[in-house]
């Protein structure tokens, strides 16, 4: 295997002698603060699902199987769906007391409502593939007391589909020879390229909404949300309840 040397740490053969069988949990540990965690959506997502698979095919990076890797990152996925839905169903509205910052926005969480709104109970499933959606869908699910059944049985089909096929859709790529063989000899710039693909989207997104939030209290606008507006941003229970074509 032949490598650039550009970034010699983040040769896999580095991250594995490095982290040793703590690779895996590393991986999983994002997945489920993005899923789990009102901050997640500042963490790399599905770059990082298609990556693990990928180099499971060309470099055993994580020392196991590809089905241990889907099932360990499913599994994460599912966990973090069920933790956020019970931050929310704990706490209620008052998750959403808060001052504007780059962490939070109450626009992440209208647009997050606004997914809800269109696609009813599907978007717990749909929200896996939306960057940010997917961090904000679970605690307003539970923020808004959705059928604790129903949404585990749409959380569990949505991180099967997004945590198990994205990693396995990496590794399929791994089966194209001019690919594998890229990988293999450029892992290094690979790597690279996806953490500053996951990297700037993330930063841009912080800084724009940090920006914004700065602005806005030096316009003396309110960026505190109150009692009575986090209320507001609660989902009526009856759109779980319907479909995607019901209105």
């Amino acid at each position: 295997m032949v490598h650039t040397s550009l970034i010699p740490w983040l040769d896999p053969e580095t991250i594995i002698s490095a982290a040793g069988p703590w690779a895996l949990v590393v991986v999983c540990a994002i997945v489920f603060a993005e899923t789990g965690l009102l901050v997640g959506f500042l963490l790399p997502g599905d770059t990082l699902l298609v990556i693990s698979g990928l180099l499971t095919n060309t470099s055993l990076v994580f020392g196991v199987d590809i089905w241990w890797v889907c099932l360990a990152i499913g599994f994460a996925a599912f966990l973090g769906g069920e933790v956020g839905y019970l931050i929310g169903h704990k706490f209620g509205p008052s998750v959403f007391e808060r001052k504007e910052s780059g962490l939070f926005s109450v626009k992440n969480v209208e647009r997050t409502n606004a997914f809800f709104e269109r696609f009813g109970a599907l978007a717990i499933i749909l929200a896996r593939f939306v960057p940010i959606v997917r961090t904000f869908a679970p605690v307003a699910a539970g923020v808004g007391h959705m059928n604790y059944r129903k949404y585990t049985l749409y959380n569990l089909i949505g991180a099967f589909i997004w945590g198990v096929g994205l990693t396995y859709f990496g590794y399929l790529i791994g089966y194209i020879p001019p690919v594998a063989e890229f990988v293999q000899e450029y892992i290094d710039v690979i790597l690279l390229g996806a953490v500053v693909i996951t990297l700037i989207p993330t930063l841009w997104h912080y800084f724009q909404s940090m920006r914004k939030a700065k602005k806005a209290a030096a316009a003396g606008e309110d960026v505190v949300t109150d009692h009575d507006e986090a209320q507001h941003l609660v989902l009526d229970p009856e759109v779980f309840e319907r479909g995607p074509e019901e209105r």
